[in-house]
């Protein structure tokens, strides 16, 4: 069974004062511009105009543009430090290839799309993908390695 403050009451004070004009708060505007919702913006363009003037200047600026969700490039980068815990983990698996003595990774098969120069590489890699940084190319390089890539103008070309 409900307990009483939980049941509706047939005579609250909204329909006690219904048809009183002024629903107990004097006579007429005395309870104007206050809200019963709390935080409610309603009325910035009216009543609450001093208050956008004073407070918020740029509530109604809009400015730039939203791109569209589809059109951004999400890129998957890996830093040149962990190409060697890549390695073991393809290793592990037995899908790690080699070739002349070299491994050899093809990061865009696995999902990344540009490599970066952070950390150290101490044995000869060979790699393709299809972004670098300039850092990276050069710890590769001096390692001993290579990096195979096609450069993006002639992958958009078709080349």
């Amino acid at each position: 069974m409900k307990e009483e403050g939980s049941m509706p009451r047939k005579l609250r004070k909204s329909r006690k004062l219904r048809g009183s004009r002024t629903f107990g708060y004097g006579r007429q505007g005395q309870h104007r511009k206050t809200s019963q919702r709390g935080e409610r913006k309603a009325g910035r363009h009216k009543g609450g105009w001093t208050y956008v003037l004073r407070y918020e200047p740029n509530y109604w600026d809009k400015r730039g543009f939203r791109s569209i969700k589809s059109l951004q490039c999400k890129t998957n980068a890996i830093n040149v430090g962990n190409l060697r815990t890549l390695a073991e983990k393809l290793e592990a698996q037995n899908q790690l290839k080699q070739k002349d003595g070299k491994i050899l990774l093809d990061l865009d098969k696995l999902g990344y799309t540009k490599l970066l120069g952070t950390g150290n590489v101490t044995e000869p890699i060979l790699l393709k993908i299809s972004a670098h940084s300039a850092s990276a190319a050069k710890k590769i390089e001096e390692a001993g390695g290579q990096i195979l890539a096609q450069s993006i103008e002639t992958v958009r070309s078709g080349s």
